[in-house]
């Protein structure tokens, strides 16, 4: 049984400063100039200390083999049990053992030695296990790193109607550590590319597990005044507080977690498990009326998809408060590797061309895949994209227009036709998906597409830009810029065109309904939905029950 003595936070305090040094900065020098990743020092005159697990998911009763290395004498291991009233679950005081890590270590894994063993209480509990390695420092002070696996729910442990999904294959594809994530890196000529083949046998960068309160999330707050130049602060904090530089855009401890502690909160029980658990053991869902998945889920396998679909057409209740259903993925060797290839995979992914081009790494709207996200959770990353940050609609609406108000979804509320709820919490920021729609005396309808459920409905929506606009004005520097835009209508119309730009530069996000089978899905396609349960939005918090009730009811 996990430890119930009072939980003191292994964070406590200041952690990871290092020593002071200075250094020029050159004038032309910036956080977007010079992309950073974690990687350990690996200096033997500075305590330090990095850890992983052989796996992201075990089952209660398994054993979890940690690997670490190290250059303080010895170290220690602390797992908890993160949500609205952490417990400590295991520590452990462990010897230091150096092991260098390889510079390939983002592709095929760090390779340290094994550090500690721990077998699972039989009845451990589901949830998400925060581990925390800290060594102390001869200046006074700790450093600590953080990794984290989930236990996955049992027959024997079962005890929610709600199953969690985390988004995992996202959280792979953001993490730099050792050198490179699906986004940058250091292959390629220049040493300064993306990998599309990714290890999930090494840390997680900074931020992803565990962050301080405060630091910034992904969205103009507040928006810039007339002639500001254009901000980006959540990597501005990264880069000055030595986070990932991606540690704003997935992760437990950005989007998840705050589903979690509002959950527990409010009552009710979830039960946990990762996207590499529905890829490789999909039966895990059948036993739960309601599966929920939340915040930044943009990668997926053909694999999980398929077992999302079967489920809702047996009567599965899907219910999504996320966003930016975007790319597939391949997992190999049993989960322990990710690959995405993205706007480059018809030239380098290995199955283009053959009898298994449909699992092309590439977009899902790709003209090679041709399976809409919409088939799955009711919109689409392509028809969506960015909100309410740096040139993307900054001064935009930060919360849904209510477009269909008598909806179960909004019963309670008191919201009427064209209301704005979540705009003073900025629930409508960062990624959002939607559908390409027309208006038919004042109400939205899905333009039908392929692929696409004619079941699907709009409750809500606002507008979104896949391209940032650029005004100029003194020092003005953008981040994005026209990059994705281009690169999504290159895979989906297999060429760049005046045409094809028209078409993909605006979208929107949409709060939406669909049946499929026996089942239903509810979709609030915004990654920032959590800010509306998290700052007390009662609108956001009364949908969000709503939907979850009528989803376990019976």
């Amino acid at each position: 049984m996990a430890d119930k003595r009072a939980f003191q936070s292994p964070e406590f305090g200041a952690i990871n400063l290092g020593q002071r040094k200075t250094r020029p900065m050159f004038a032309d020098e910036h956080w977007q100039s010079q992309p950073w990743y974690e990687a350990p020092r690996e200096d033997p005159a500075i305590p330090e200390v990095y850890t992983y697990t052989g796996g992201i998911s075990f089952d209660p009763g398994d054993e979890v083999v940690f690997h670490s290395t190290s250059t303080a004498k010895s170290w220690q291991l602390q797992i908890y049990r993160d949500g609205h009233e952490p417990e400590m679950l295991h520590e452990a005081e462990i010897d230091g053992v150096f092991a260098p890590t390889p510079k390939d270590a983002y592709r095929n894994g760090c390779k340290w030695p094994v550090s500690h063993r721990f077998t699972l209480p039989a009845d451990l509990r589901s949830g998400f296990y925060r581990v925390v390695s800290s060594c102390e420092r001869p200046n006074g002070t700790r450093f600590v790193q953080h990794h984290f696996f989930v236990v996955r729910p049992t027959k024997k442990t079962r005890r929610a109607k709600i199953l969690m999904i985390l988004p995992t294959g996202t959280w792979t594809a953001y993490n730099d550590f050792g050198g490179c994530n699906h986004y940058f890196g250091v292959e390629g000529e220049d040493g300064c590319q993306p990998s599309g083949v990714l290890s999930l046998e090494r840390p997680w960068t900074r931020g992803i597990v565990w962050l301080p309160a405060g630091a910034p999330r992904i969205c103009a707050d507040p928006g810039p005044e007339m002639g500001d130049a254009p901000r980006y602060p959540m990597k501005e904090w990264a880069f000055a507080n030595g986070f990932g530089q991606y540690y704003a855009a997935a992760g437990w401890a950005q989007f998840d977690r705050h589903f979690v502690v509002w959950a527990e909160k409010e009552g009710y029980e979830l039960d946990i498990i990762t996207q590499t658990d529905l890829h490789c053991r999909p039966e895990l869902i059948d036993a739960y009326p309601c599966l929920t998945i939340i915040g930044h889920d943009e990668y997926w396998t053909w694999e999980m998809r398929q077992a999302i679909e079967r489920y809702i057409e047996k009567g599965g209740r899907l219910a999504r408060f996320g966003a930016n259903f975007l790319w597939q993925i391949r997992l190999e060797d049993d989960g322990k590797r990710q690959v995405c290839h993205k706007f480059k995979a018809i030239h380098k992914d290995p199955v283009a061309g053959t009898d298994k081009a449909h699992l092309l790494t590439t977009a899902w709207e790709d003209r090679n895949v041709r399976w809409p996200g919409a088939s799955t959770v009711g919109v689409n990353g392509a028809h969506g994209m960015y909100a309410s940050w740096g040139g993307f609609a900054p001064n935009g609406q930060k919360g849904f227009t209510v477009y269909r108000p008598t909806h179960w979804a909004f019963e309670g509320t008191g919201l009427h036709y064209a209301d704005i709820f979540g705009d003073k919490q900025r629930i409508f920021a960062y990624e959002v998906d939607g559908l390409d729609y027309t208006f038919r005396h004042g109400l939205p309808y899905p333009v039908d597409v392929e692929g696409q459920p004619e079941s699907i409905e709009i409750l809500a929506m606002a507008p979104a830009v896949l391209a940032e606009d650029e005004p100029e004005g003194d020092g003005f520097r953008y981040y994005v810029r026209g990059s994705d835009h281009e690169g999504l209508v290159q895979c989906v119309e297999g060429e760049v065109t005046p045409e094809g730009l028209a078409k993909y530069r605006y979208g929107s996000g949409m709060m939406v309904h669909m049946t499929r089978g026996k089942g239903e899905v509810i979709t609030a396609a915004t990654c920032e939905w959590v800010m509306g349960l998290k700052r007390g939005d009662p609108f956001t918090q009364r949908i969000t029950r709503n939907v979850l009730d009528r989803f376990t009811a019976g």
